[in-house]
């Protein structure tokens, strides 16, 4: 009992920093209203990290890969580049995506639900979901390149963050599930809450 009881309090602890922090990805990513980056190599290996909504959907995302199946293991860095490029690729085109940021949260809340349930799907469900993810996060960064900068570079920093941070997110979920996997569960719930958070923002 007193094991169980340590255990919840970690969790406690895991969780409150998440949920106060959801707070912020609001002032990052201000609905309609988005900023704008230069389009060097740096400012699009930042952006990933300068949001917390995305920073937390491709962390899930990553965390949550580590219990599937080894085809969409192996083929989620390419899920993620794809997704990204496409979805940059219909913003630089003009090609508008209704409720972009709201589906954003959205992602963040489905990829927490889905690591906190632990749930495990088809390649090709988890992959279509995980695509779908992306390519809406890869339409907000592609929005806020400014104009006149080079698109090239910009797009391969953003890439090269999201993939590092979800392979960060799978490395962390493999060490977590030799362990415990409630720790997985928390920081599921966690992310989930902020998700939540992020949609009512």
């Amino acid at each position: 009992m007193m094991s169980s009881t340590f255990t919840a309090r970690r969790l406690a602890w895991l969780a409150a920093p998440v949920a106060m922090l959801a707070a912020s990805a609001a002032v990052a990513h201000p609905g309609a209203l988005p900023h704008t980056h230069g389009g060097s190599f740096l400012a699009g290996l930042m952006h990933p990290l300068s949001g917390l909504d995305h920073l937390l959907a491709m962390l899930a995302v990553g965390l949550w890969s580590c219990r599937q199946a080894s085809a969409l293991r192996r083929a989620m860095p390419l899920l993620i580049a794809l997704g990204m490029v496409a979805g940059a690729g219909l913003a630089w085109g003009g090609v508008p995506l209704l409720g972009v940021e709201f589906g954003i949260a959205s992602s963040v809340l489905l990829a927490g639900v889905l690591l906190a349930s632990l749930v495990k799907l088809p390649s090709a469900l988890g992959g279509t979901l995980v695509f779908a993810f992306i390519l809406l996060h890869g339409h907000a960064h592609g929005s806020e390149l400014a104009p006149g900068a080079s698109a090239a570079l910009y797009a391969l920093g953003f890439v090269i963050a999201s993939v590092g941070i979800t392979l960060l997110g799978r490395l962390t979920g493999s060490w977590l599930m030799q362990r415990d996997n409630r720790w997985m569960r928390g920081i599921g719930a966690a992310i989930a809450a902020a998700g939540g958070a992020l949609m009512l923002g």
